[in-house]
């Protein structure tokens, strides 16, 4: 063996050696990335509420990723009007036998959260105006109240589309297919007229 092989081939093990470490690292760095991601996108909310600051979670109708209608440990679900979340829970009964899952967005809200909420919208539409076509008020909210819930994935609310109706499922507003409260009477009449959006609602006008 030439005197310089040795030399060559150390040469290319420390450049493999560099090469994997370099890999390992990019790796464990994509992980932390990951990992703050996934704990930033379930971190509660610190109010803004001045002597009432604190910090909105769960407890206060925050809903994390994968919750659906069944979940009892959510306080966004099992705090729902119970004949919403009843009729919900037959309909998605019923829905899973065609593949669909009734996943939560938002359910019931605390005043604090709602109120949060809002501000968020102002700031994000630029008017209070332009907010409460999305966002309603703690006062005037039926999420606060518990008889609306949000319900997440198309396949979901074009399932409820369909036939929500035969449950007293329906969408409220035009411009939120996602958003769902119960009308008993459109089990046999059929759902009502929706609202263009929220400020059309006589409700919102309190």
């Amino acid at each position: 063996m030439p005197a310089s092989e040795p030399v060559r081939t150390a040469s290319r093990r420390t450049k493999s050696t560099i090469r994997a470490a370099l890999l390992l690292a990019n790796i464990a760095v994509a992980g932390v990335f990951i990992h703050q991601s996934l704990a930033l996108s379930s971190a509660p909310v610190a109010s803004t509420g001045g002597a009432q600051d604190r910090t909105l979670g769960a407890a206060d109708g925050a809903v994390g990723q994968g919750v659906t209608v069944f979940d009892d440990e959510v306080p966004a679900v099992v705090n729902l009007d119970p004949a919403l979340l009843s009729a919900l829970r037959t309909a998605a009964k019923v829905a899973a036998g065609d593949g669909v899952v009734f996943y939560v967005n938002s359910g019931w809200r605390s005043p604090a959260y709602q109120e949060h909420l809002l501000r968020q919208a102002v700031s994000r539409y630029g008017s209070a105006e332009e907010a409460a076509r999305w966002v309603a008020t703690p006062e005037t909210s039926p999420h606060v109240s518990g008889q609306a819930i949000d319900i997440g994935r198309s396949d979901a609310t074009a399932w409820l589309s369909t036939y929500g109706a035969a449950y007293g499922l329906c969408q409220i507003y035009d411009n939120e297919p996602w958003h769902y409260e119960l009308r008993p009477e459109a089990v046999e009449h059929g759902c009502p007229p929706r609202y263009p959006d929220p400020t059309h609602d006589p409700r919102m006008q309190r």
